[in-house]
């Protein structure tokens, strides 16, 4: 089974996953592309600043169908982490989102968006030019577009960096990724004013897979193999298209209006709260 919906087997801590998912032998979205989708034509620049190497974007096939990808990009080494920014977008990355995801409802095709970053740049330059404006953009664009949006966490989803591409019909996260508002590092240092707490914050803070299905934030949980994507790319690759088909499946025959109501929705019932 590539989905499930309950707590994976393999019982390991949420710090333990973070490791996992830290692994510099990780697959990436570089990675996945080739196995996932046939023709595809990488476009860049939000015509506002310039191109981002954090966020990748284009236009390719799923099955025979045109859809358009829109990914954060992470590294394996020092250089193209560099040309990543470590996988931290700038408001560029954002704009350039937002770009292609107008162009895909434009042209009526579904929008595949996948998560890897611990978070938004928060340097100067970016804050100059708009990081908080471009993240609160990004979610009320997707919150109504008006075409299928279906979002992967592939790894760290951390801070608005992440939620900014989360805005979606459906959600699925790889087993041993996380997904949370802020990461465990930012979180102990701001609870706490130690960073070095990371690893007690990781596993208080209800942030994996699991975690995020039981609380109504993804609806997904994509099998990886044991000890993580790295050890089998080709068979997460094959999972990942799994959940892909039918969720797009799902989403392509419904009319719109219905299914902007169930986006709304969805984000509507998330969260807790006493009276």
């Amino acid at each position: 089974m590539a989905e499930e919906n309950t707590v994976p087997k393999e019982q390991l801590t949420p710090f333990e996953r973070l490791e996992i998912i830290r692994n510099k032998n990780r697959p990436t979205i570089r990675d996945y592309i080739p196995m996932i989708f046939t023709d595809f034509y990488e476009m860049h620049g939000d015509r506002l600043f310039g191109d981002d190497g954090a966020v990748l974007g284009g236009i390719g096939r799923f099955k025979n169908m045109p859809v358009t990808v829109i990914a954060e990009v992470k590294g394996r080494d020092i250089y193209e982490n560099k040309s990543a920014n470590f996988a931290m977008p700038h408001p560029e990355g954002y704009r350039k989102a937002i770009r292609l995801a107008r162009q895909a409802e434009k042209f009526h095709r579904p929008v595949i968006c996948f998560i890897d970053t611990p978070g938004a740049f928060c340097g100067v330059e970016a804050e100059k030019r708009g990081q908080g404006e471009a993240i609160a953009r990004s979610l009320a664009e997707f919150m109504t577009l008006r075409t299928p949006v279906i979002s992967v966490v592939l790894g760290e989803g951390g801070s608005g960096g992440a939620l900014a591409l989360g805005v979606c019909d459906e959600l699925a996260m790889l087993e041993n990724a996380i997904y949370s508002v802020i990461s465990p590092r930012g979180f102990a240092s701001i609870l706490w004013r130690d960073a070095s707490r990371e690893k007690e914050a990781c596993n208080i803070m209800k942030i994996t897979a699991a975690d995020a299905v039981h609380l109504g934030v993804a609806e997904r949980i994509i099998a990886e193999p044991p000890g993580g994507a790295h050890n089998d790319p080709e068979t997460t690759a094959e999972n990942i298209s799994e959940f892909l088909a039918n969720s797009l499946n799902n989403k392509i025959g419904k009319d719109i209006d219905v299914l902007l109501n169930g986006r709304y929705n969805k984000f509507r019932k998330i969260g807790a709260f006493t009276e």
